[in-house]
């Protein structure tokens, strides 16, 4: 799995994600942040599955204080599970002028249930469990 640092954070490993643009469906916001966050164009992935429903978090209310998270309580998110097509050198975290990202790294399976911030946790875990199954349509696997 690609589990990505975002930028300036010590620890703050996740994965590539983004929100859903005006007149976008929830696909084509896959493609898009892909190639913004990681470089990763449409060609170099092959989609696997996607989650049934949307799985939703809300921030804890001490990190909604902070000046950048003012009007932020939370996402709701549709997963997709992707296999990549391309090599180390396709993925690319200096594309955008602020990048999301300054880090990457493939982890295993289960690992970013264990190293994500505890309030995305059960979203991680369950959107994870309902995929799990279709890993076995990567040919790497």
């Amino acid at each position: 799995m690609l589990l990505a640092r975002r930028s300036g954070a010590v620890n703050a490993w996740q994965f590539p994600q983004g929100g859903v643009s005006d007149g976008e469906s929830p696909e084509q916001a896959v493609y898009r942040e892909l190639l913004e966050e990681v470089g990763i164009g449409r060609h170099l992935v092959r989609p696997i599955a996607s989650t049934r429903r949307w799985r939703k978090y809300r921030i804890p209310a001490a990190l909604s204080q902070r000046p950048d998270l003012k009007d932020f309580i939370g996402q709701q998110q549709k997963w997709y599970l992707l296999e990549f097509l391309g090599g180390d050198a396709d993925i690319r975290l200096d594309r955008e002028a602020s990048p999301e990202f300054d880090a990457w790294q493939w982890v295993s399976y289960w690992y970013p249930v264990r190293a994500i911030v505890s309030f995305k946790r059960q979203v991680y875990a369950g959107a994870m469990k309902e995929l799990a199954p279709h890993l076995a349509k990567i040919a790497q696997c």
